[in-house]
């Protein structure tokens, strides 16, 4: 089997053997259309696969009036268009082997379709049918929003660690879009109707405003080609509007409480941190794993396997590209006291505020990060994706080497910096999901 030459060096890392960083991404080619439509093409030979995405600039951080709308717009898009109905897309897709499907984010909405060389005319074809023919009626939208709060029931409200993300995001986030769910509020996704849906399609679903990106082993000057001629014709729109807003600063601890039919209780906590590419990230993803990346990891170590008070715990930096957030986590063993979980919590957090790692946590935290940035970036997929996402995040593709040298700076008192600049007290919000009837539509005061 053959390994793509980014996961090679990963397990090189692993076992700590110099290996020259062999950047797939340096060889990304980028085309621009007369329309505003980005076309990044990376030609890589190590495998069959090709993926092609489509990635659209618009998450559920852009919604204003109606929630949900982006990630609504994800499961009308698979319904069909003018020309080929849903179904008929999927059986031709299928019948060669293709694999596809698509997700949404507080940022953005993302298309792929896995396929082949031969099969990579077909979907651009299809894509480009969709994108530019979608119908989007009545009867459409109101199936597919059925299917959402299906889907929105499953994950989220009978769900315990998904209410407890959404009251977390709903208290750290006052002002900002990002304190509602991407799949929605309940009362949105059943109210929306065609009107604001056709508005949000034309103002978001503009060649202006996304990026193709194409990974694998597939001819670039041809797939080029082929998406000029099938796109070429798509409209520009205006630039789409973005949200204004701005968090306000945190100025005191918050909390919430959700009862809900569980046995085991949840604790979960965040604080307000940096956006993509702040100069603090690196430093927050070293403070990462130092807490709870793998067994030995302290708040595993400390409240797993030594007090014996939860069944796991996590945590980590999640970037987002107006916010960001540190998060830990705690499902508790039954019987035990949420309580003392979360002191035990609060006291790893202060021994890193008061005290940098050890030399041999900080060594350990950086080559895991090095080792698993690199080992995900093994399939076309993966490619694809990261170059549509920097592009978007950051307008150009960072280097490998920049990202793994600024994580190789980090130092033991960087992380003790970070750590004690944004992991205050005064700075967290709390959600506690305890057992109870769960019959309050906003568990507790959390909506």
């Amino acid at each position: 089997m053959r390994r793509a030459p980014l996961l090679v060096l990963a397990l090189a890392l692993a076992s700590q053997r110099a290996v020259a960083l062999d950047d797939p991404a340096a060889r990304t080619r980028t085309t621009v259309l007369d329309n505003g439509l980005r076309i990044l093409t990376l030609e890589d030979p190590t495998t069959p696969v090709v993926s092609y995405q489509t990635w659209v600039d618009v998450g559920s951080g852009d919604e204003a009036r109606w929630t949900g709308l982006a990630h609504l717009f994800e499961h009308m898009m698979f319904r069909g268009s003018k020309r080929v109905p849903g179904e008929r897309r999927d059986a031709l897709l299928r019948e060669r082997g293709s694999r596809g499907n698509a997700y949404t984010s507080s940022d953005v909405t993302v298309y792929f379709e896995d396929t082949s060389a031969e099969n990579l005319p077909l979907v651009i074809d299809l894509e480009a049918e969709r994108f530019r023919n979608l119908v989007i009626s009545p009867e459409v939208l109101d199936t597919e929003r059925q299917v959402v709060l299906e889907e929105r029931r499953m994950r989220t409200d009978d769900n315990p660690r998904g209410r407890m993300i959404e009251a977390l995001l709903s208290l750290t986030f006052v002002a900002h879009p990002y304190r509602t769910p991407t799949i929605g509020w309940a009362s949105d996704v059943e109210q929306v109707g065609v009107e604001p849906c056709l508005d949000f399609f034309r103002s978001y679903y503009a060649p202006n405003n996304v990026v193709i990106s194409i990974a694998g082993d597939f001819d670039a000057d041809d797939a080029i080609a082929r998406i000029r001629e099938r796109y070429g014709s798509w409209p520009r729109a205006a630039d789409p509007p973005r949200n204004p807003t701005r968090e306000p600063p945190q100025t005191g601890e918050r909390r919430a409480v959700v009862h809900l039919p569980v046995r085991a209780p949840l604790v979960g906590v965040a604080w307000h941190a940096p956006p993509s590419g702040h100069p603090d990230g690196p430093a927050l993803d070293v403070l990462s794993e130092i807490l709870s990346s793998g067994r030995t990891s302290r708040l595993q170590r400390k409240l797993v396997y030594e007090e014996q008070q939860a069944l796991s715990a996590y945590g980590g930096y999640w970037e987002l590209r107006h916010a960001g957030l540190f998060y830990a986590g705690v499902g508790v063993r039954p019987g035990q006291d949420p309580s003392r979980s979360e002191a035990l919590l609060f006291a790893e957090i202060e021994r890193l505020r008061a005290a940098p790692p050890t030399a041999a946590e900080l060594e350990k935290a950086k080559r895991g990060f090095e080792v698993s940035l690199l080992g995900s970036l093994g399939t076309s997929n993966a490619l694809a994706g990261r170059n549509a996402e920097e592009l978007l995040t950051f307008g150009r593709i960072r280097p490998l080497d920049e990202r793994l040298a600024r994580i190789r700076e980090v130092t033991a008192q960087d992380v003790q910096r970070v750590a004690a600049g944004y992991l205050l007290p005064e700075k967290r919000s709390i959600v506690h999901v305890l057992p109870g009837n769960g019959n309050g539509a906003n568990g507790g005061g959390a909506r």
